[in-house]
């Protein structure tokens, strides 16, 4: 049991509970007065000693980076360093990443932060934001810096970060807040005025982070005299003066959000809920001094901090405190706190439950004998078979505690141990579910590859869990571990996809003096290792970096059209995409394509005759662009056409747009649109005339043009628009209906009307006007060449009974004769009339329909057809 007695003397009790420091990293490189950095970007240069005292210095959490950046407001004495202020960027095991000059012409920083997604955050003191890209601190693009504050707000007084957003104090006691320091406008809302008196000032500040609020918006705490005010986006609330906590010095917010840790002027800390309601816990320090930094160690205990010392304050009992001679920063993790100084990184945690029962003096345990088992078992001793006996029937509980504590260590070879004590456990337990040793087993060999001082990235277990794989490879590949990443991928698996895109995409940035095939070459090795991976992806990197040719030579490998087409596009492969395109046979893709040289053809003004021959030797993207331009593009399908040689599509395309013109309002008075109308026709006969196929169609354009030529004559010399867009009918009717009978005779010499057809018009159109004397004298001129049926008919249908008795006898065939006469309704004559027809049966029945309501005309009707029955029977 020495060995538990070891391990248990590196602890500390506080209440009733164990805490450890472990040292994670030590010495750290940058600790060395030769150490030195080189950036990612060739910007690399002597760093120094890191002194945590002079610089402005940032941490990320689960193991994050540690950037830093000298303090211009300290007076510092320079070694081996450049006097130019540099932006520095370290893993947490001290190892340098990147440096760079930091911009010149700021105003003074006030602090650093990293966001959520460890981009590095500065905020100046005249409220901006800059932003830095990592691993190689280029400033994001759009690199000027983004105000928050309101004009004259007189600058910032103090700030408070969170993984997404900030909290700024201005120098006039105003908030502003903004919950997306990332977005490239990040919308600062100021919070309403938290009544800060002018002889008033602000002692202190903290943050309720939004996921711990209801209403979804952070709230901010102001440390003002004698109470606190809670300042959120509906108004200000005053807590604490029924508490009398006095005036607060510093605060601190635990993990949860649930509780406040305060420092208060009289040297006492106090723990109460974030509402106020009461004061959970009291300690009174020793010195009335507020501390550099408060930070919670967990849930259960908080980290006070003054030069050289750190005091450790739990619920109950005395404090743990441990020295310094060097300063410290603390970074609060979920399950503890890192502990940087100028010489090492450490970490400060509550013991675990499972740790506890196997290494705590004097532990008999399941979890403690199996241990011991094993340690005896090693040694060959009958003791381990006894100790198995001891615990048969609590072995799953040890075993599981044994697991679970190998997960919390960070030296490998207690690790090991503790495995190894498992796996003695597990030859004896069979209802143990193996899969959670296994389980542990990976998670633990991702953490030590990680935890590996050249990666730096001193993750816990339960910092692992909540971090996710997904998360810590993105980490990885970010910091150019994309070996690493790549490992951790197929060992866990996971689609390495994202890692090998993002080394791709590096590599090209890197790799500027290599030839394009020398380097497409290694790309498709590595990318040919992940089935389905997205070529167009790293070919778009490929281009953006300037390097056309090689985007061009990726993007043949991508196999989804959809990215592949509009990356070809992008480097003005206009010709490889439209193949493509139709190749895939995806109308939607062909239209992009199309619509994008068809823009790029107008905007360069350029003769669009390459593109109608690109197209037209496609019959997919040919037919696709005639659909579209029919409805839009008229002019652009017209010359198609032309160029193509397809003339009577042209023909037919001039034929539609004259239709539209005739539709058009302006059409119906008189405008010049009748002879843009006109000359559209006259275009579509002449491209008719030249094909021998559309004879048809030629001389009915022909016509039609000479007609509404006629019709716009007329419609010019009677000053009235009713003649356009008539046929050549009721051209002629309407002439004579005016009593421009002249007009009348010369649009029937023009387009050849016929006699037979002229007195049917011409009959019709007396008849309108009720002309019928007229008419009558046009009816005795000459023998009509189609009789009088016309005249009758006119009559008649104006409802002129009169008028048309005088034209019905007139009528050589009897069978016009009875209709006529039963259209007037007189039904002896059109019996005598029907009587005088061979086959008169059917015609007696129509006339009988036609004289239904008529009950003598029906009777008659039937007396004649029983006569003439009889005597055809006789």
């Amino acid at each position: 049991m020495s060995s538990s007695v070891s391990v248990a003397a590196e602890w500390d009790l506080l209440s009733d509970r164990f805490y450890r420091r472990i040292t994670v990293y030590s010495p750290l490189p940058w600790s060395s007065p030769a150490a030195s950095a080189s950036g990612s970007g060739g910007s690399g240069g002597v760093v120094g000693r890191l002194d945590l005292s002079t610089h402005i210095v940032a941490t990320a959490p689960f193991g994050g980076p540690i950037a830093a950046v000298r303090d211009d407001s300290k007076i510092v004495q320079l070694h081996s360093e450049p006097s130019r202020r540099r932006l520095l960027l370290f893993s947490s095991s001290g190892h340098p990443i990147a440096s760079s000059p930091w911009p010149p012409q700021l105003p003074r920083l006030h602090s650093l932060a990293f966001s959520s997604s460890l981009n590095l955050i500065a905020l100046l003191s005249d409220g901006s934001l800059l932003r830095f890209r990592l691993p190689d601190l280029k400033p994001n693009p759009n690199s000027s810096p983004v105000p928050l504050l309101p004009p004259a707000s007189g600058g910032v007084a103090d700030a408070a970060f969170w993984g997404g957003g900030v909290a700024v104090l201005t120098e006039d006691n105003r908030v502003v807040v903004t919950t997306d320091i990332e977005a490239a406008d990040p919308h600062p809302r100021e919070f309403p005025d938290p009544g800060v008196g002018q002889d008033e000032q602000v002692l202190c500040m903290a943050v309720v982070e939004p996921q711990f609020v209801m209403s979804g918006s952070p709230e901010i705490l102001l440390a003002v005299g004698d109470r606190v005010l809670a300042v959120d986006e509906d108004g200000v609330q005053t807590l604490g003066e029924e508490l009398e906590i006095g005036p607060v010095q510093k605060m601190a917010v635990s993990p949860n959000g649930k509780l406040l840790a305060a420092f208060s002027h009289d040297g006492r800390l106090l723990v109460i809920p974030t509402d106020f309601s009461r004061i959970i816990f009291e300690y009174e320090c020793d010195s009335a001094l507020p501390p550099d930094q408060i930070a919670w160690c967990g849930l259960d205990s908080v980290l006070l901090y003054w030069s050289e010392v750190l005091l450790m304050v739990g619920p109950n009992g005395d404090p743990v405190q441990y020295n310094y001679d060097e300063p410290i920063k603390l970074i609060p993790e979920c399950d503890g706190v890192r502990i940087l100084s100028n010489s090492s990184m450490e970490f400060l945690h509550r013991v675990p439950d499972s740790t506890t029962l196997i290494f705590g003096i004097g532990s008999m345990s399941p979890a403690a004998l199996l241990y011991d088992a094993r340690d005896h078992y090693d040694k060959q001793s009958a003791k381990a078979y006894d100790n198995y006996q001891l615990i048969s029937s609590s072995l799953p509980e040890a075993i599981e505690a044994c697991i679970d504590a190998a997960g919390h260590e960070f030296d490998v070879s207690r690790q090991h141990t503790l495995l190894r004590a498992a796996t003695y456990g597990l030859a004896f337990c069979s209802r143990f579910p193996h899969e959670r040793f296994q389980e542990m087993c990976k998670m633990l060999r991702v953490l030590n590859a990680v935890r590996d001082p050249q990666t730096g990235m001193p993750l816990t277990i339960q910092q692992y869990k909540l971090l996710t794989a997904p998360v810590l490879i993105g980490r990885l590949i970010n910091a150019n571990h994309h070996l690493l990443a790549l490992r951790i991928s197929e060992y866990l698996n996971l689609n390495p996809e994202v890692v090998i895109m993002h080394w791709a995409c590096e590599k090209i940035t890197a790799s500027a003096a290599i030839p394009d095939t020398v380097l497409l070459g290694g790309l498709l090795d590595k990318l040919r290792l992940c089935k389905g991976i997205s070529y167009a992806a790293v070919a778009a990197h490929a281009d953006n970096s300037g390097r056309r040719k090689l985007a061009a030579m990726l993007v043949d490998h991508e196999s989804q059209s959809s990215k592949q087409i509009p990356l070809l596009l992008s480097i003005d492969e206009q010709d490889k995409a439209l193949s493509k395109a139709v190749e895939s046979g995806d109308t939607d893709l062909v239209y992009l394509v199309l619509f994008h040289i068809w823009q790029k053809v107008a905007i360069e003004k350029s003769a669009p005759l390459d593109f109608f021959g690109v197209i037209n030797a496609r019959p997919l993207a040919r037919d696709l662009f005639i659909a579209h331009a029919r409805h839009s593009k008229h002019e652009v399908l017209k010359d198609f056409f032309l160029t193509t040689g397809r003339l009577q599509d042209a023909a037919f395309l001039l034929l539609k747009e004259s239709r539209e013109l005739e539709r058009n309002p302006m059409a119906s008075k008189g405008s010049p649109l009748h002879g843009l109308q006109i000359r559209l026709i006259e275009q579509a006969h002449r491209l008719f005339a030249e094909t021998k196929e559309h004879i048809f169609e030629s001389k009915a354009s022909e016509e039609h043009a000479k007609l509404l030529r006629s019709q716009h004559e007329l419609e010019v010399s009677t000053k009235q628009a009713i003649f356009v867009g008539s046929s050549v009918s009721d051209t002629i009717k309407t002439c004579i209906a005016m009593g421009n009978e002249r007009a009348a005779l010369k649009v029937k010499s023009e387009f050849k009307v016929p006699d037979k057809r002229w007195y049917w018009l011409k009959s019709c159109a007396l008849a309108t006007v009720g002309n019928w004397d007229a008419l009558e004298k046009f009816s005795k001129e000459k023998r009509p060449p189609g009789g009088y049926k016309p005249f009758v008919e006119a009559c008649i249908d104006a409802g002129q009974k009169t008028e048309a008795l005088k034209y019905i006898p007139k009528l050589t065939d009897p069978r016009e004769r009875s209709e006529a006469y039963a259209r007037i309704k007189m039904a002896k004559e059109a019996a005598e009339a029907a009587s005088q027809v061979k086959d008169s049966d059917e015609l007696f029945g129509r006339l009988k329909l036609t004289l239904a309501q008529n009950t003598a005309a029906a009777s008659i009707f039937d007396t004649l057809r029983d006569r003439l029955s009889f005597q055809g029977t006789y």
